[in-house]
């Protein structure tokens, strides 16, 4: 069996070879069923894609990501909130990817809130009452801080600063999407070129120098304006802002749950743990738990054939 998660901008699938991501945005309508027929078997599905916006309604979204999925996997089987396997297109199936890692992760991890770090959100999962996460939208989910809607590679910068101090001066951000995420972390050392996966916004060269150009428009500048110092003061502000967001959804679903550790995943597993005192599911699970919910959906849908 191969675990498939569809999300807007990238395609995870895990099968017996490893973990195999595809940068995918369905909103530039990315070749999804071309994609998929590289892979054979049974297949269970989870998603978050239905939300992008070239389609006017999630079930419509939905409706569309069955449908390619079946045209090259007649048999699959989708997951949903309801943690149930369906067949057919129904409301259910929204956004369940996350849940579907707390499904598998929950009796080995019962004392833990699972931080899940993408390249575009992070999900804050406390694992130690599954029945009280079941149904929960992702707009449900903003509202309890268990989805924090910023990630490693293509959050704009302006979503999260509103103004950087430059040498000590006040500076307003631009709201232009001229940088991003991956062009802080990159000049930060977090990630490596190979990592940032997505285009970058001047669709220009995936190098320090290039972050560093980025990062300088931010403050409506060039490079040689404000120097490297400053466009490193940028992405230094952007990280503590990010940094803070998500540490303190963290610590208040460790409040509310009662939960002790902290277990991270995704491409800011490493980084978080350290941030956060943590432990490392790819140190766990390997290399699988960069594309969570696509192993976890497998997992669990095997559970349940063995269980039939």
């Amino acid at each position: 069996m191969i675990g498939i998660d569809v999300g807007g901008a990238n395609l995870k699938v895990v099968d017996d070879d490893g973990v195999h991501i595809h940068y995918c945005p369905l909103w530039q309508g990315a070749p999804l069923r071309e994609l998929l027929k590289e892979y054979e078997g049974p297949a269970a599905v989870v998603m978050s894609g239905e939300l992008a916006d070239c389609f006017p309604s999630k079930i419509e979204g939905i409706r569309w990501i069955v449908g390619a999925v079946q045209s090259t996997v007649p048999s699959a089987i989708f997951y949903g909130t309801d943690a149930a396997f369906h067949t057919q297109p129904v409301p259910n199936l929204a956004a369940a990817n996350w849940l579907a890692s707390a499904d598998y992760l929950r009796e080995e991890y019962p004392d833990a809130v699972l931080l899940d770090v993408g390249s575009t959100t992070a999900d804050i999962i406390p694992l130690n009452d599954f029945e009280s996460l079941k149904g929960l939208t992702d707009t449900m989910r903003l509202q309890k801080q268990y989805l924090v809607y910023t990630g490693m590679l293509r959050t704009n910068i302006a979503t999260i600063l509103s103004t950087v101090t430059l040498d000590g001066t006040a500076t307003p951000v631009s709201t232009e999407y001229f940088a991003s995420s991956a062009d802080a972390h990159l000049v930060l050392g977090h990630i490596t070129p190979e990592e940032y996966t997505c285009p970058t916004p001047d669709n220009g060269a995936k190098t320090t120098e290039g972050a560093l150009r980025r990062l300088a428009r931010v403050v409506c500048a060039d490079l040689d304006e404000i120097g490297e110092s400053g466009a490193i003061q940028v992405a230094r502000q952007f990280w503590e802002a990010q940094r803070t967001l998500i540490a303190r959804a963290v610590g208040r679903a460790l409040f509310k749950s009662g939960a002790e550790q902290v277990i991270t995943a995704g491409i800011g597993a490493d980084l978080f743990a350290r941030e956060l005192g943590g432990i490392t599911l790819n140190g766990e699970i390997g290399e699988v738990a960069d594309a969570l919910p696509a192993y976890a959906v497998r997992e669990v849908a095997s559970r349940h054939r063995a269980g039939d």
